[in-house]
């Protein structure tokens, strides 16, 4: 019996991501160096003194030294399935570590030179569950209204700018600009992959990647620049330019981090129904955007899973706009940060309310429009069942996944059919493929384990709040639950949009990391690194 991995080459590549973890660290530092100019009036002592300016600085040189000292390691000139496992595994779990360093820095303070300020972030784990929630996409935060509202602009941008990293995949950006990935990038895509396959778009993975990453930020730009004209036209006045980036980072990566407290329900109804269409494309497997740019659109209405999420989508939004309709405790104004609004008994508000909810808690977004906890019981229900499915293969979207329900239900089916016709051969089918009884099985398994891994975990949740003494409800336990291993963000109750995750025990939020790094890259990839048949064979 012998190790049958090669760590070195695994931990090496995994230096290569974070030595160029530097670049996109430039960019909040870049806006921290633009805010602080007026300090240098004062000398330069007081620049250096900002608040963001020698984080982000400290923060670039310690990527910058680790990810070289782990490329010393010299990779491999092939990368195979174990190492890929382990180097995606590695990557998703160093980087959020690094990620959480400004945070840290920026909170404590650099001895000498900068003063830190008092913030739910000065805590570690705090700052491991913000930078993780980030990478993650989750949206699951522990920064509260106030604590929000007192940090500085360049630190909101890094905390977007992470989830934007995040959504199309860290290891699928490095395959796409790094040619020591391009040896092994199918392995590595495979193993970071949302969905049970990803789909190639051209001959070569890293032309697939490049690809798929250029669609992902073509769509970004355009919501910016529409959210932006939307401000321009007078629409949407605190829609400004930095508000425009920072939720054009955070929606198209199925994010839902904002700079506001009160998320979208800050902004006008007409930003709201911007972002709307540009969740629901984030919750679209990306391969299918691609066969449409290219001629091919027919695809795009053909495809099973496709036409099952947006009826899934159009059904729980007309289920939802009516029940809010009808909703008595919504029929007198509610006073929010876009003026006062009246929900129940007011055609459009409950269809742009509902639909704002459902397309971004079935993808796993986590905006919210309103504080849905206001909501009477049934409505709620509505709002946990999307939380359940998730969005498309080949999306940003967190969950079970739209295509895994859709063999489920087609499982029981046959199962059903066979146990009247036991001679029958009946296959399942995903349009014109017929699935192999090992896809089949693979997702029926992992389906299986996201159920049994949310029990365990609602489970731990309850008695560790009950060790501290936190109150807590079932709901707010279930979906607290649900919210961090779908990489949903927020739930109801304590955890609901309007809330934070502040006020569980740090064991508690050290569970949800591990439940964000594992619902992110989808379970099995992690849970094969436990197996001894994955070290020896």
């Amino acid at each position: 019996m012998r190790l049958r991995v090669d760590w070195r080459a695994a931990v090496a590549l995994v230096g290569t991501v974070l030595t160029y973890l530097a670049v996109p660290l430039a960019v909040p530092l870049a806006l921290a160096v633009a805010d602080s100019l007026p300090a240098l009036a004062d000398g330069v002592g007081a620049f250096l003194a900002a608040d963001d300016v020698v984080p982000f600085l400290a923060t670039i040189l310690l990527t910058l030294v680790t990810g070289t000292a782990l490329r010393r390691l010299d990779p491999a000139s092939e990368v195979g399935t174990r190492e890929g496992f382990l180097m995606v595994a590695l990557s998703w779990l160093v980087v959020p570590v690094l990620g959480s360093v400004p945070f840290l820095l920026t909170a404590y303070g650099v001895p000498g030179l900068t003063v830190g300020y008092e913030t739910t972030l000065r805590q570690p784990a705090n700052a491991l569950f913000e930078s993780t929630s980030g990478f993650t996409t989750t949206g699951a935060t522990v920064l509260g209204e106030i604590s929000i509202e007192r940090h500085t602009r360049a630190l909101m941008l890094w905390r977007q700018l992470i989830q934007w990293l995040g959504g199309m995949g860290i290891v699928v950006l490095a395959v796409a600009v790094l040619p020591e990935l391009s040896v092994g990038g199918a392995q590595l895509l495979e193993a970071e992959a949302p969905g049970p396959s990803i789909e190639k778009l051209a001959p070569r993975v890293r032309e697939t990647a490049r690809r798929l990453w250029l669609l992902y930020a073509g769509i970004t730009a355009a919501e910016i620049l529409l959210l932006y004209a939307v401000h321009l036209a007078g629409l949407a006045p605190n829609m400004t330019a930095y508000n425009a980036v920072a939720h054009g980072l955070t929606t198209m990566p199925t994010g839902g981090f904002s700079p506001e407290a009160r998320s979208i329900e800050a902004f006008s109804a007409v930003a709201q129904w911007v972002i709307v269409p540009f969740m629901f494309a984030a919750g679209v497997n990306f391969a299918l955007f691609y066969a449409a740019a290219t001629g091919r659109a027919r695809r795009l209405v053909s495809n099973p899973e496709f036409r099952t999420y947006l009826g899934v989508i159009v059904g729980l939004t007309a289920l939802t706009s009516v029940l809010l309709f009808t909703d008595p405790l919504l029929s007198e104004p509610l006073d929010t940060p876009s003026g006062f609004v009246v929900v129940g008994n007011d055609a459009e508000g409950s269809l742009r309310h509902a639909a704002f909810q459902v397309v971004s808690l079935t993808n796993s977004t986590g905006y919210s429009s309103m504080d849905f906890t206001a909501w009477s019981g049934t409505r709620q229900y509505v709002l946990v069942f999307a939380m359940l499915i998730g969005g498309s293969a080949g999306s940003t979207g967190g969950g079970i996944k739209v295509v895994r329900w859709i063999v489920v239900a087609k499982l029981i089916r046959r199962e059903l059919y066979t146990a009247v016709h036991p001679e029958a051969v009946e296959p399942i089918r995903l349009g014109d493929r017929v699935l192999d009884d090992r896809t089949v099985r693979g997702i029926l398994g992992f389906t299986m384990l996201y159920l049994i891994l949310f029990f365990a975990a609602a489970l731990f949740i309850a008695v560790d709040a009950s060790r501290v003494g936190l109150d807590l409800s079932t709901v707010e336990v279930v979906t607290a639950s649900i919210a961090t291993i779908g990489n949903i963000g927020p739930g109801l109750g304590v955890v609901g949009p309007m809330g934070s995750y502040t006020a569980f025990p740090a064991t508690t939020k050290l569970l949800m990391v591990g439940l964000m790094w594992i619902g992110r890259l989808e379970i099995l990839p992690v849970l094969v690194l436990l197996t001894r048949s994955y070290w020896q064979s």
